[in-house]
Parts: structure tokens; sequence; C-alpha cells
């Protein structure tokens, strides 16, 4: 009886709107919302032909050698669902970079039709438009729509749990709550932090439950054996990754002006704001009727749980993960958020006006700045550039790695360094020279190694390079100090923030040279 309710409240809504002055009908309407997700969408494409980025060439490594070696290169206990997906991709359009995020971008698409579907079934049809193109606009996915890692897969997997959710409210399937518990399980296998989510769909699963509780305890346990079963191969990664969560840790302790801009979109804030001003002004938000609870604790729970979560740890704690990619997990529910405050403007053209406004708001800050063009850094013209200097007379590089969990590792020797994922910038843009490989940090694994090479660079008069990022600056420093003696150094240059030094040995007086009258 209330899921009657529930949908004749929605019909009733639409039809109070066809008695108004200024209806908008259908076949306006919705061509400018087509329009607007489709501009939403291009958004993603303006850096699509960016060089990969640190954590991409990582994924490239991981397929590079084949099918066979994707398990031990990965580095976890874990079946690399995307890199199989990545590898098969490859097979059929090519390693390119566009190729390869491609995948993503497929992905992507998906999860937006998904979150869609979801939203038409809690809002209005115009609205569950707004919460996708809400979606779509999100700074974290645009950036993770053309990421060629496994973060776009990560949020198909979490929409199609909240799929799953919106239909168990009109089902009492246990074939749908073993879906919903799988596909719960299921975003894991994706991204291990994204597990902060799980709290979260348990709340909104009782939310879509709680009037139906003759089979809530019932479809609460099919879908938990379910999770159980498909999660069991993930405990082992997370035991590992709370046991060495120390070499994890690459951020800084997260600000609240962090916390409120992911939720709020950033700029784009201001329009809904200024959006739910003009409803009141023109008395078209609606503060008399009282919303469904659960519709409300659904959306709050799934975008603010899991944020939440990621920043009180990150405050609370030396681990900082709130990461922007990370914070993918709460988009979806911070999408529904906003679309449930549309919710209670009830007029057709202002949510429209919204939309349009959104959009276009959007549209001119991503197109016209120049940062919007960058993915995000790159090794990839620092190498090229290195590759270019060092060739001419096969000069050795010494390269710090990027990665912090290099940091607690022993260092590859030799030939070794190119084909070591500590190093994955070298899979996407090799190196011909000699390549010797230093931790992340200055630390005695790092001064261990720079010391024995800088030994024989000077014994035999070498010249060389050294490559570092930024939180490698203070190696580079150590490297110049040490070689001081027997080396003069010069900055070649610094490609988005790597910094390239050349080292010339010292020239030696000419002992032969005595002049005589």
């Amino acid at each position: 009886m209330s899921d009657t309710i529930s949908e004749a409240q929605i019909e009733g809504s639409v039809s109070a709107q066809l008695a108004r002055p200024g209806f908008i009908p259908d076949r306006v309407l919705y061509p400018i919302y087509s329009l607007s997700l489709a501009v939403s969408v291009s958004i993603w494409f303006i850096a699509i032909r960016s060089p990969l980025w640190l954590d991409e060439n990582h994924s490239f490594y991981v397929i590079k050698s084949g099918f066979s070696q994707i398990m031990s290169r990965m580095g976890w206990p874990i079946v690399p669902v995307y890199s199989y997906i990545l590898w098969l991709s490859t097979k059929v359009i090519g390693t390119s970079e566009l190729a390869l995020r491609i995948p993503s971008i497929l992905a992507m698409l998906a999860a937006v039709y998904l979150l869609y579907l979801a939203a038409r079934k809690l809002f209005d049809p115009d609205i569950a438009i707004i919460a996708a193109v809400v979606f779509c606009l999100h700074p974290i996915v645009i950036f993770a729509s053309i990421d060629a890692r496994p973060y776009a897969f990560a949020a198909l997997t979490i929409n199609a749990s909240i799929l799953a959710l919106v239909y168990l409210r009109h089902n009492n399937s246990n074939w749908l709550a073993a879906l919903f518990g799988l596909t719960a399980a299921s975003i894991a296998y994706f991204q291990f932090m994204f597990v902060v989510i799980l709290p979260a769909l348990a709340i909104a699963f009782v939310a879509v439950k709680i009037g139906d509780r003759k089979t809530l305890w019932r479809q609460a346990t099919v879908a938990f054996a379910a999770f159980a079963l498909a999660f069991l191969p993930v405990i082992p990664v997370l035991q590992l990754m709370f046991h060495t969560r120390g070499s994890h840790v690459f951020s800084q302790a997260p600000t609240l002006h962090e916390l409120v801009s992911t939720l709020g979109l950033r700029e784009l804030m201001f329009v809904l704001i200024g959006c739910l001003l003009l409803a009141a002004a023109t008395r078209h938000l609606d503060l008399k009727s009282r919303p469904e609870g659960w519709r409300f604790l659904f959306c709050a729970s799934l975008g603010l749980v899991p944020i939440l979560i990621l920043y009180g740890v990150s405050v609370g704690t030396p681990i900082h993960v709130f990461v922007e990619r990370y914070r993918l997990v709460a988009i979806p529910g911070i999408a529904l958020c906003w679309a449930w405050l549309v919710s209670r403007i009830d007029s057709r053209a202002l949510r429209l006006m919204f939309c349009v406004a959104l959009v276009t708001v959007a549209a001119c800050l991503s197109f016209s700045s120049p940062f919007s063009r960058l993915h995000n850094y790159t090794w990839k013209y620092a190498l090229e550039f290195v590759e270019k200097d060092a060739s001419r007379d096969n000069a050795p590089v010494l390269i710090c790695s990027d990665f912090p969990e290099a940091d607690v590792a022993p260092m590859p020797v030799g030939a070794a360094v190119e084909d070591n994922g500590f190093f994955a910038p070298l899979a996407s843009y090799p190196l011909s020279v000699p390549v010797v490989g230093l931790p992340r940090a200055l630390n005695d694994e790092a001064i261990r190694v720079a010391s024995g090479f800088l030994q024989e660079a000077a014994e035999r008069r070498e010249r060389f390079l050294a490559v570092a990022y930024r939180p490698s600056y203070r190696t580079l420093d150590w490297i110049v100090s040490s070689a001081s003696r027997t080396h003069d150094v010069r900055e070649l240059g610094t490609f988005d923030g790597i910094k390239v030094l050349e080292f010339i040995p010292h020239a030696q007086p000419d002992s032969g040279a005595v002049g005589t009258k």
C-alpha cells in the first residue's frame, strides 16, 4: 500500500505542475535536460589526451608483460579485476594513452546511467536527470572518468548497489537481496578504501525496508550471506593494508574547507544556494509538506557517512586518507543529496533553470581554465628530456621512486629497475641508458645506494643525471652535496615538478703542459 501511495505522490506532483502558469511541456523540457547532460559529460574529455600520470603508469606496468604476469605484478593478494579488464581492452584498441582510458570512460557512463535509474525511483524524472548532471559535474568524477585506474569501475559497482537497494523497496525477492550483497562486496575489488561505504549501504538498506519488517530480516540475511562469501578474498588485503598502513600515507591532514568543497562541488555550491533562495523568494520552496523520512535517510547516509569516515580518520589519526580520488566513494550519495534538496523546489521551470545555470557555470569554468587540460602531473616530459640528453654518451641516471611504498623496500639493481613497479613511469616512457633506482625519501637505503654509485662515478670520472619529484628534493640536495668534491652540478630543467640535474666531472689540470724558454 505504501508503495502505491509513493508512486501516486510522484504522479500527483507532476499533475499539479500542469495547472501552473508558465508550465514547460515535456517536449521542450527534456531536450534541454538531455543537452545539459551531454555538456556535462563533454567536460570529461577536456584532458583526455593528457600524458599518463604516476598511477596510470602503474596500471600500464601491471599489464605490460601480458596476462600471465598481471597477478605477480599487481602486488596484492587479490584478483586484480580491473587489470584484467584493461589488458583485454588493450588487445582490442591498443595501448595508446587514449586507448588506456576508454574502459574508464565506458564504466563511468554506465555509472551515470545506473544512478539516473536509481534517482528515477526516488524522485521525479527531471530531478533524476539533475542528479545525473550533478554527478557528472563533480570534479572528482571528471578526474576519475578518464583516469586509467579502477575508480570508474568502483563508482559503477557503487551505483549498481544503490540501484539494487531502491528496487528492494518494491521487491521481496531473495535473488535481488543476494545481488545487492554481491555488488556491495564487489566495490572492494576495485578500491579497498571504498569499504567505508559499507555502513552507509547498511543504513540505506534499513531505510528502504523499515516499512516492510516482515521481509527485512530475511532479505538482510540473504544479502549478508552473499556479501560475506564474495568479500572473503578481500579480507587478507585489508589485513595487509592495516599492518602496512604507515607506508601508504602520502598526503597531509585535510582541512574543513576540503570537506565542504567536496559536499558542495566547490564553486557550484553557490548556484544551488542561489536557486534555493530564488525558490524561497518566489514561494516555490516547499517547506510545509513533510518529506518521507526514509528517502532523506537513504540519500544522507550514502552522501555523508563515507565522506565523514574518511575525514574523521584523516583528522583524528596519522593515516591521512582524505585523498580526492578516495572521496569518489561518496559522490553518488552527494549527488542524491543535491537531488533531494532540488526536489523541495515545486517549480519545474526553476528546476530547469537550476540545471542549465549549473551546467553553464561548470562549462565556463572548465573550458576556460588551462588547468582543466591537465589530468595530473606526468613523468613523460622529464623522461623524454632525460632520454635525449643522456643517450648522447650513455650517461647513467639516478631516479627517485615516486611511490611512498618504495621507502620500506630494498631497491632493485641494474636492469631490474626498469621492470619494477616502484619505477612504473619507465614502463610507459622507457630510458635506453643505465638507471639506478632510489627510494622516495632520503633514508638509509637511499644513502647506501647513492653513495655506492657516486663512488663509482668519481672513479670513472663519469657524467650522470639525477631525477626526482618534489617529495624527493631532499635526496637531490644530498646528492649535490656528496658529489661536490668530484662533480659540478647544473639544473637542466623542471618538468611538472620533476627536477633534472646534470653532474659533470671536474676538469683535471693538464699536468703535461710545462712551458720552457
